[in-house]
């Protein structure tokens, strides 16, 4: 493991923010149990609290603790096709594991485990989720590069990993906590639902 991905995970559990690399732009985020570090984090982005915070996974394993099921077709047409992607899914979560801020208020998370080697390694020593919002002041320009880092940003945070964003395009996001399913965003990767 790297020094780099080494100090991440130490400062993640520690309460940290953490600027990271993903496979389709730089993200900031937390541990997903840690309610000050989730108030810190919304305060710095000054992310409205209505609007949920996407969620980073090593796997589907890990999301079916924060949801109170993964209907099998979002398995079957979207999981196993696409993840580790550039796709968030949105799904019903359980109330109760879900900090209010992540959910937005409301009842849904989206979910996206990235295609980066980085991060996973990261999400994956940490044991839980991480928040994956752009590392960006909300509002702003969303980073696909290091150089693209608001240095503003990057002094309101305690940790900042270097590498790459392959795809340099936001995820794709669909809604599957309706039926039908809704695209929400149409992003780095192209479905059809």
């Amino acid at each position: 493991m790297n020094k780099q991905i080494e100090e991440a995970i130490k400062i993640l559990n520690q309460g940290g923010i953490v600027i990271f690399p993903t496979d389709t732009a730089f993200g900031i985020g937390c541990r997903i149990d840690n309610e000050s570090a989730i108030k810190k984090l919304f305060k710095i982005r000054k992310r409205p609290d209505f609007m949920a915070s996407p969620v980073l996974v090593d796997g589907r394993e890990m999301v079916k603790d924060y949801v109170s099921e993964i209907p099998k077709d979002v398995e079957e047409k979207l999981i196993n096709r696409f993840w580790p992607g550039a796709l968030t899914i949105v799904l019903l979560t359980r109330i109760a594991k879900v900090p209010e801020l992540v959910r937005g208020y409301g009842t849904t998370v989206g979910f996206r485990m990235p295609d980066n080697q980085t991060i996973q390694e990261v999400i994956k020593n940490v044991g839980v989720p991480i928040l994956g919002s752009s590392a960006n002041f909300h509002g702003e320009k969303t980073p696909f590069e290091l150089k693209e880092l608001d240095n503003e940003l990057i002094k309101l945070v305690d940790y900042v990993i270097n590498g790459e964003c392959r795809l340099k395009k936001p995820s794709t996001v669909i809604d599957c906590s309706v039926t039908p399913w809704k695209i929400l965003r149409q992003g780095a990767l192209k479905v059809n639902i």
